[in-house]
């Protein structure tokens, strides 16, 4: 079973399930992060939803390197989890459901090409108190646990 973080569903709302793919990009002893100014402004793991006929490996490098304006090589898939959110940009209630890998920064190929976004290489220790949802914070904790194991 998915494990599922913030808010659970509300009944009698519609929901409309959305798949997306995230990376925990570790270099270093820091972990990249992409700020998101809109619709309100919070740390995030890169990455984002699949398009229609597009396969999760592929979204992950199109919206790591949109969000950020890193080339990455994903390394293994960590888990995955679900959370019911508003999503204000799309006018959509949606449960999402998030794969996150953990992924290898290989280069970077210029500036986040996504509007509203800019990338910031945190400490590990201080990158789960920045996201913004209790998910991404589960993941990057887990990771950092592993670090120092």
């Amino acid at each position: 079973m998915t494990p599922r973080f913030g808010a659970p569903r509300e009944s009698g709302r519609r929901y409309r399930l959305r798949r997306g793919v995230y990376a925990v990009l570790l270099r270093e002893g820091r972990i990249l992060l992409t700020h998101q100014r809109d619709p309100l402004p919070e740390f995030q793991l890169p990455g984002g939803g699949i398009d229609p006929g597009e396969s999760p490996l592929r979204a992950l490098h199109r919206e790591v390197w949109e969000e950020t304006g890193w080339r990455i090589a994903p390394l293994r898939r960590l888990g995955a989890f679900r959370r019911f959110t508003y999503m204000p940009e799309y006018d959509l209630w949606a449960e999402k459901l998030c794969t996150i890998y953990l992924a290898r920064p290989l280069r970077p190929l210029g500036p986040p090409t996504e509007a509203g976004h800019s990338a910031h290489w945190v400490r590990a220790g201080q990158a789960a108190a920045m996201v913004g949802n209790a998910g991404d914070a589960d993941f990057v904790t887990r990771v950092v646990r592993n670090l120092l194991a």
